[in-house]
């Protein structure tokens, strides 16, 4: 089995609700850390994205109304805010299964980011993350490495994917 879960498809498709399934179906007791993101909806419409911990957690991630230079569409990333709370979630040795939603543009704007995450995936702790469908660099990367399985998610493979990933998990953290 491959350390490395990571789990890709296009927007929509459900893969942090999958990585909220498998998680749910792990064992108590299954020390884990790490973060997800979520939309942050005014009006209706989609204005930016929050990053949040397990633990419910929350900070940053991008938004409509932040400037600077690190910008993925119409989204200014707020790399200080993002790195204030998910960087000490990935500390090495911290946990026995790592959770990273997601490896993607928004994200690869912190060096810092892409380093941990790295070690992570180097280190002896299985990492469950989602990661961009496309991308290249450091994300091109992430996918390309040896000990990783990639999962494409789609609608009508979502459910049977949550038992396999869940299934797989469990071995790894007996």
């Amino acid at each position: 089995m491959k350390k490395n879960l990571l789990i890709t498809g296009l927007p929509g498709t459900g893969k942090t609700t999958l990585i909220r399934r498998v998680l749910d179906r792990l064992p108590p007791g299954a020390a884990a850390s790490g973060f997800f993101t979520a939309e942050i909806r005014e009006a209706g419409g989609r204005v930016g994205f929050t990053v949040n911990a397990l633990d419910g957690r929350t900070a940053p991630l991008a938004h409509v109304r932040t400037g600077g230079r690190a910008r993925v569409g119409r989204y200014g990333v707020d790399v200080a805010g993002f790195e204030s709370l998910a960087l000490p979630l990935l500390e090495p040795g911290k946990a026995g299964l790592y959770v990273i939603d997601e490896i993607g543009k928004m994200e690869c704007f912190s060096a810092a980011f892409c380093r941990m995450a790295a070690a992570l995936l180097d280190s002896a702790s299985p990492v469950l993350a989602t990661v961009a469908l496309r991308g290249g660099g450091f994300i091109a990367g992430v996918k390309a490495r040896g000990d990783v399985a990639l999962y494409e998610v789609t609608v009508k493979n979502r459910d049977r994917l949550c038992d396999e990933i869940a299934r797989l998990l469990q071995e790894r953290l007996r």
